[in-house]
This record gives structure tokens, C-alpha cells and sequence, in this order.
């Protein structure tokens, strides 16, 4: 039992609750401080981000403000509202280290009550850029649809009371989720966070195209009518109720917003109360069958017992593993995947698009290739172990590439018949499947070479950090060098697919599609030849710089 369910009269006081909120205030305050005092980048980066909202906001304000008295001004508000909203209930679970005060397991020893903890920790979230802004955002919003005595009144309370349902939200989530987002699982959340925002800018730049042919916001009324009435947005919405004249209306969204901190409250407390009171069997594992399930992924069945034989099948093995265990190799693999997809499907969708967008697909998945022995990280030193010539490099790389291969080829396929389904343009699928085909090679040979000559260091540390201070030249040359070197290797048969076309032999495209996969399949096994010995000459040196993370 601990301070939490202790009953009253104990050994164990609690502190009162009206000495705590200054107290968590001032916490807050040295934690920021703190962590501001470890390094000047961080001091500039903090900087900079409190200045790039500061200015963000002021123009925001001024931006709604100009819209006061447009028709449309209510459905902006309430859907910006909604939108900001959404960002504060997913964020804790992208960036669960950004706060050390969001997680509350911390103060598991301390001879704290929940109610007057959770009222403490909600005043001290209110200090931060997130706040500043959503702040920003809901005293502009109310401006922009404030009209009359009454609608001030509420906008008074619409303010303060948007910004609590936000904070509550995101504090309420990273409570029930903190044993999550401190795990393995939750670590891998956070790296595919990436992904996510990739996804939802592809998807955010379609619903703008199609909003601005849809004939501006007034296409977005049916939604707004329904998201003035969720929490924090019908806050704001009950604002322009009142502007209206409908005073049930607005009391009622108003209510709704009120209910809804109150309800975030309670579940907050409840999951602040489980998790201080709760043991943590996060870490109990089931050994047997762990042990039994390390055994049979070692005997090489299922798919694993169709590869070659020596050393090919060993290390496809390993690569293909990479891609489902580690989070950092699993997250640029899935962002591939779904960025490889979306931009030429979304642009078909359009009607925009071109068939040939499916080699976007190539290149993306073409990028895997790149850094190989740096997303080995430390554990490169077993591998150099086991390399004694050039041939067994040769055999390391070729091992790479062909476990590439197994998911872009079928990939790379699948996105060009989408492609070429909704745009109709069957008689083009050929050569740009022949097409993707040759870039993809080109990439296998420059990431190949790329891998060798300029390996980097990929940290383990940190969702976002991919390379270690120091090595960003290197990531750069190896990455955005090889990008212009695979483009330039595919020029044969750029040229010969621009010839097809302007020559008018659309009859002839088919070709494209033998000559690619037999150009890219040459233009990779070359580049692998040449980067084998580059890659033996140079295991010290590599592996110097993939184990500086």
C-alpha cells in the first residue's frame, strides 16, 4: 500500500493541497531551467522554438482577428480548435520524454492525495510553449466571432476553459499510457511517430487541393456543424451561438466543454490512482515460452528454409529481422512504404498524376539500401568479425540487397499497377514499371557504395536523431550523393522512355520493361562488385564510425 490508499490518522501525512500548486509551479520552472543550463544548443533551440511560436502566434491572432465579421469565421474556429485539440490528446504519445513532469510514476513515493495532485500538475502544465499557443489560438478565436455583450461574456470563460480541456486531455492520456509510452512498445510508438506526420501532411495537402476546388469553407459547414458540438471546440462554438442569438444553443455547448473537463478530470485521477497503486508487471515476461519461441525462429522454418544456403541465407535473415525488430529500421521502412504509395496514388486520385510517379515508390524503398553497416550500429563488430576478403563482402552486400529486394520488387510492382488502375493508362504500366526497375538497381548500386565510403552512425537514443553529432557531412554526401548518382545512372533508360514518347512509338513501351529489369539488375550487381572490396579494405574504419552512437 502506498501513500495514496493510506488511511487517514497514519504514520504518513499528506501535504495539503493548497501548498502544492506553488510548489509543482516552482518545480516546473527548475526543471525547465535545468534542462536549459545542460548545453547552449539546447538554450537555442529552446530559443528558437519559443520565438518561431511567439511570432507563429501573434500572426495567428491577427489572422483571425481580420476575420472578424466574415461568414465562414465560426467554421475556421471550430475546426482549427478541433485540430489543435487532436494534436494535444496524440502528442504525449509521440513525445513521452519531451515533459519529465508528464510522467507522474515519479512521484510515486511522495505522501500525495490524487485530487489535490492532479489540480497541482494541471496549473503547472499551463507553463510552456503549448499552452502559449493553444492560448493564442482560443483568445483569437474569440474575438473573430464575438458579437455582443452576452458572446464576451462566454468568450471570458470559452478561453480559459478550451485551454484546460486541452492540457487535462493530453494529461489524462499520458497518465493511462505511461507504463506504455516508458516500454519497448512505446519507444517503437514514438520512432513510428515520423510516419504518421509523413502520412498526415500527404493527407492534409490532398484535403487542401480538393477544399480549394470544393469552393473554399463553406464546403466544411456540414462538419462544423458537428464539431461545435466536441469538446474544446464547443466552447468556442457556444461564443458564436451567442453572437446568433441562440442562447440554449450556446449554454448547452458550453455545458458540453464544461462536462467534458470534468469527466477528463475524473479519468485522469482514476488512472493517476491505478497507476500509484498498482504494481508494474511491465517487465514480467513469460520465459518458456519465449525461450521456446527463440528456438523455433532459429531453426529456419517457414520462409527462412527457402534461402540459399553459406552465408546469403544467414545474413538475408538478419537484415529481414532488422526491419521487424529494431523500432529505427522498422520506422524508415514503414514511412517507405506509405510515402511510397500515397504520393503516386493521391496524385492519380487527383487526376493530377502520371504513371511514371510509381518510380517514387522505387526510390523511396531504393533508400534502404543506403548506410547498411551503420544500421548494424555497435553490433557491426560481429559482422566485421566474420568478413576476411573481399568475397565474403561481396557475399555480405549481395546477401543485403536480395533481402531489399524480397519487399521492393513485389512492392515497387503492386504500386504501378495501382497507379496505372486509377489513371487508366494501361499501355504506359510497362515502361513505368521498366523504369522503376532500373532506379531501383541504380540505388542498390549507389547505396552499395554509399555504404562502404561513407558509413555514419544511426544513435539509439531519441526518436528523431538518425545521426550522431559529427557525421551529418556524412549522411549527407551518402544519402543525397547517391540520390544524384542513381539518377544519373538511370539516364539510359530515362532517355530511351523520352525518346519512346516523343517519337510517338507508344506501341513500343513495352520494351522498356525487359531492358529496365535487365539494365537495373546489371547496374546492381556492378555496384555491389565494386563496393565488396571498398568494404573489406575499410572494416576498421567503418566500423569506427557506425559505433559512434
Amino acid at each position: 500500500m502506498t501513500v495514496l490508499d493510506a488511511p487517514a490518522g497514519s504514520a504518513v501525512p499528506a501535504v495539503p493541497g493548497r501548498d502544492i500548486v506553488p510548489v509543482f509551479v516552482r518545480l516546473k520552472l527548475t526543471l525547465l531551467r535545468n534542462g536549459l543550463r545542460q548545453s547552449s544548443g539546447r538554450r537555442a533551440a529552446y530559443v528558437a522554438s519559443l520565438v518561431v511560436t511567439l511570432l507563429f502566434a501573434v500572426a495567428q491572432v491577427i489572422g483571425l482577428v481580420a476575420l472578424r465579421g466574415h461568414a465562414q469565421a465560426g467554421t475556421l474556429v471550430v475546426l482549427l480548435t478541433a485540430v489543435v485539440a487532436l494534436g494535444w490528446a496524440v502528442m504525449p504519445l509521440f513525445f513521452p520524454s519531451g515533459d519529465e513532469t508528464l510522467d507522474p510514476s515519479r512521484l510515486v513515493m511522495l505522501p500525495l492525495r490524487p485530487r489535490p495532485l492532479i489540480g497541482a500538475l494541471l496549473v503547472s502544465s499551463l507553463i510552456g510553449i503549448g499552452p502559449l499557443f493553444t492560448l493564442a489560438l482560443a483568445l483569437g478565436s474569440v474575438i473573430a466571432v464575438a458579437h455582443g455583450a452576452a458572446a464576451v461574456v462566454l468568450g471570458v470563460v470559452a478561453v480559459p476553459l478550451t485551454l484546460l480541456v486541452c492540457v487535462a486531455l493530453a494529461r489524462s492520456v499520458a497518465t493511462a499510457n505511461i507504463r506504455l509510452l516508458t516500454s519497448r512498445k512505446g519507444r517503437d510508438l514514438a520512432v513510428l511517430s515520423g510516419l504518421v506526420i509523413a502520412v498526415g501532411i500527404q493527407f492534409v495537402n490532398f484535403g487542401a487541393q480538393r477544399l480549394g476546388r470544393a469552393g473554399g469553407l463553406s464546403s466544411l459547414e456540414p462538419l462544423a456543424d458537428v464539431v461545435r458540438w466536441l469538446p474544446p471546440a464547443s466552447a468556442l462554438g457556444a461564443v458564436g451561438s451567442a453572437s446568433e442569438g441562440a442562447y440554449g444553443t450556446a449554454f448547452g455547448q458550453l455545458l458540453v466543454s464544461v462536462l467534458a473537463l470534468g469527466g477528463l478530470m475524473w479519468l485522469w485521477q482514476r488512472s493517476l490512482v491505478k497507476l500509484m497503486t498498482s504494481p508494474d508487471g511491465s517487465t514480467l515476461a513469460a520465459a518458456e515460452p519465449s525461450a521456446r519461441r527463440s528456438v523455433g525462429d532459429a531453426s529456419g522454418s517457414g520462409l527462412f528454409s527457402l534461402f540459399p544456403e553459406g552465408r546469403t541465407g544467414p545474413v538475408m535473415q538478419r537484415s529481414l529481422r532488422y526491419v521487424v525488430r529494431d523500432p529505427k529500421t522498422k520506422a524508415s521502412w514503414v514511412t517507405a512504404l506509405a510515402i511510397g504509395m500515397i504520393v503516386p496514388v493521391l496524385n492519380a486520385v487527383q487526376g493530377s498524376g502520371s504513371v511514371y510517379f510509381a518510380c517514387f515508390a522505387a526510390g523511396m524503398l531504393g533508400m534502404q539500401m543506403y548506410n547498411q553497416f551503420g544500421q548494424d550500429t555497435s553490433a557491426f563488430w560481429m559482422v566485421a568479425l566474420s568478413v576476411s576478403s573481399t568475397r565474403d563482402a561481396y557475399l555480405e552486400l549481395r546477401a543485403r540487397a536480395l533481402a531489399l529486394l524480397l519487399i521492393t520488387l513485389p512492392y515497387t510492382v503492386l504500386v504501378t499497377v495501382v497507379t496505372a488502375a486509377v489513371l487508366g493508362s494501361w499501355t504506359a504500366l510497362p515502361g513505368a514499371m521498366g523504369l522503376s526497375f532500373a532506379l531501383l538497381g541504380a540505388m542498390l548500386a549507389t547505396g552499395a557504395l554509399a555504404s562502404a565510403q561513407f558509413p555514419y552512425s544511426i544513435p539509439q537514443d531519441g526518436a528523431f536523431k538518425n545521426v550522431v553529432p559529427g557525421q551529418a557531412g556524412l549522411a549527407w554526401i551518402s544519402i543525397f550523393g547517391g540520390m544524384i548518382a542513381a539518377a544519373v545512372l538511370s539516364g539510359p533508360v530515362i532517355a530511351l522512355t523520352i525518346w519512346l514518347h516523343v517519337a510517338d512509338h507508344q506501341d513500343q513501351l513495352w520494351l522498356l520493361l525487359p531492358v529496365g529489369a535487365v539494365y537495373g539488375a546489371f547496374i546492381g550487381w556492378l555496384g555491389v562488385r565494386l563496393a565488396a572490396p571498398r568494404a573489406a579494405g575499410r572494416l576498421p574504419e567503418i566500423l569506427a564510425a557506425v559505433s559512434k552512437g
